[in-house]
């Protein structure tokens, strides 16, 4: 198993296990956070870029994998996820530079997954 599915079989899991706690309010959230990310006034790459770009500045490495998974499947080009790169490391300082190597690695493995 790759890392790309090693990653989405453990997000994938450990959703389940979380949601299946019959937490309401976690339950809102997942559901919140599924439909902030449809089509609506912003294309769904737009919003995939957005979440990108949040996830980098936080430094939340699953956040920037999920995300980069996604603007893969959007169709995004290795031009925009640098353009996306570098506003992220501009807001978020020589700090994200880490995560953007690991982002940067993360991408290629997707694109190689082709």
């Amino acid at each position: 198993m790759n890392s790309i599915d090693q990653f989405n079989a453990y997000r994938t899991e450990m959703n389940e296990k979380i949601l299946s706690s019959g937490n309401l309010t976690i339950k809102r959230l997942f559901n919140l956070d599924t439909h902030c990310f449809e089509e609506g006034a912003l294309k769904v790459s737009t919003k995939e870029m957005l979440g990108l770009a949040c996830s980098l500045v936080l430094r939340c490495d699953d956040c920037v994998k999920y995300h980069l998974g996604k603007c893969k499947e959007a169709g995004i080009t290795k031009e925009e996820i640098f353009e996306v790169f570098a506003i992220s490391n501009l807001i978020g300082g020589t700090i994200v530079i880490p995560h953007l190597r690991r982002a940067t690695e993360y991408w290629e493995t997707l694109q190689e997954s082709e």
